[in-house]
């Protein structure tokens, strides 16, 4: 261990905030020991950089973590390479696995696809929910948040490890799939009318504008999941990681 973080080091680090360094440097960053526990063994650690005071109580983490080069950093330090509203005590840089494999839907299971998402906290929770349901595949549209993002990975709380994440053009995707492809709109079928399928996609749409129009021809089934009561004044619309979670408990049950 070095007793201080390099000026080029701390550079390093908080460039990894943007998309063009971590495709770059081929890293991303994880903040906060709990983060970071759950992603030791199972994403190859480069880089840890943490107070004297972590370094001294997470002896066990630092080995885990081993070969990563860790360096002691001031509060000064964190602050300028977090993404978070306050410093953490210690973040480190894992690096970013090659993608394996195809991005087709599973044939036996269900896959997600999301089309559009922008809000990583929204992409993170997603990710989260996934593991949660035993979901194993996540494909999103090229446009979609990247699962790198340092509020991403904050937010899966180590679940981005877990789920299977791929980028692909989801017109293509979908249009080549032979699995029923479910969405949720509006002018849907009440989800909870319905009979969940065993394998299937089931897409989710943008914040703001839903699924896009040329994805929307692809689906075979609309879905809607509608308020209680039904007659009752509401929002327009739901968060979209709420509503996944909501249509995933629905495929699950």
């Amino acid at each position: 261990m070095t007793d201080s973080l390099s000026q080029s080091k701390r550079k390093l680090l908080g460039s990894l905030r943007q998309a063009k360094h971590r495709r770059t440097e081929g890293l991303f960053i994880a903040e906060g020991g709990k983060c970071i526990a759950e992603l030791a063994g199972r994403f190859k650690c480069r880089i840890v950089a943490a107070s004297a005071a972590w370094c001294d109580a997470n002896t066990n983490l630092i080995t885990a973590l081993a070969p990563a080069e860790t360096y002691r950093a001031s509060t000064a330090d964190l602050e300028r390479i977090t993404s978070l509203s306050t410093a953490p005590d210690v973040v480190a840089a894992f690096e970013i696995p090659e993608p394996q494999g195809d991005t087709a839907p599973l044939a036996d299971d269900i896959t997600l696809a999301l089309d559009g998402i922008q809000d990583p906290g929204n992409l993170g929770t997603i990710i989260r929910t996934c593991s949660w349901f035993g979901i194993r595949r996540i494909i999103c549209s090229r446009d979609t948040v990247d699962i790198y993002n340092p509020k991403v990975v904050q937010s899966t709380m180590g679940a981005i490890a877990g789920v299977d994440v791929r980028y692909a053009d989801l017109v293509e995707v979908l249009s080549s799939s032979n699995l029923p492809i479910y969405g949720t709109f509006l002018d849907g079928e009440p989800i909870n009318s319905q009979q969940p399928p065993c394998a299937a996609v089931i897409v989710m749409g943008n914040e703001g504008k839903g699924v896009s129009a040329e994805v929307a021809a692809t689906i075979t089934k609309r879905l809607y999941i509608p308020p209680y009561p039904a007659n009752s004044a509401h929002v327009e619309s739901l968060n979209v990681a709420i509503a996944t979670a909501i249509t995933l408990a629905w495929v699950r049950r």
